[in-house]
């Protein structure tokens, strides 16, 4: 998350925390009842965990939480243990890896991701050809934002040996101007021939109504 002046960095939670903005050191709210401290052992309060990044990484992959970014954390104070890993009161953020873009490649960028909470826009990992001419925060101004936290691309990501796809043979990420020439001229026709054929029907159906 980056503030309305673009001041300060931030995050919010995948769940019931999304209408939460934290920062890289952070206390517990529970925002369905103020009468106990997080995390309850009677409710579902407290920041989350996983023991294995593996766990995060697989959950990424729900649609839900695609645009996530990956937090490196120290938990502190009250916690409680569930089946993957703890639900705690305190965290300190260590650091942040920024997983895919939407298009399946590596994010090298933040661009607005949309809708916000009051105050504060939401920022979604991209890559440059997904960024194109949106304006982007880079993960070196966000992590200065957020207080001085490293943040980087994960390294599973980046992983040459987990690549198992590849671009269509002729279609790569680096086209030069001289092979988009043909591929726009045929779009260019095809548009062309079709407002040919609307302003042949509209020429139609005005005279009809005559």
């Amino acid at each position: 998350m980056i503030s309305a002046d673009a001041r300060r960095a931030g995050f919010n939670g995948v769940a019931l925390g999304r209408t939460q903005v934290y920062g890289a050191v952070a206390d517990a709210v529970c925002i369905q009842s103020p009468r106990h401290r997080p995390p309850s052992a009677w409710c579902d309060c407290g920041f989350y965990c996983f023991h294995s990044l593996d766990d995060a990484r697989d959950l990424a992959c729900d649609p839900q939480y695609q645009h996530c970014v990956l937090l490196e954390i120290a938990a502190s104070g009250r916690y409680v243990r569930y089946e993957l890993g703890l639900r705690y009161a305190r965290q300190t953020v260590r650091s942040v890896r920024l997983g895919r873009c939407g298009c399946g490649r590596a994010a090298t960028a933040l661009a607005d991701g949309g809708p916000g909470v009051v105050g504060w826009r939401r920022l979604h990992p991209v890559c440059g050809l997904c960024a194109g001419p949106r304006p982007v925060l880079t993960p070196e101004a966000f992590g200065v934002l957020v207080g001085q936290v490293p943040v980087r691309t994960d390294e599973a990501v980046d992983d040459p040996a987990a690549a198992v796809f590849s671009p269509l043979a002729g279609i790569g990420t680096d086209v030069d101007d001289a092979s988009l020439v043909p591929l726009l001229s045929a779009e260019v026709a095809l548009l062309q021939a079709r407002l040919d054929q609307l302003q042949s029907r509209l020429e139609q159906l005005t005279h009809r109504s005559e």
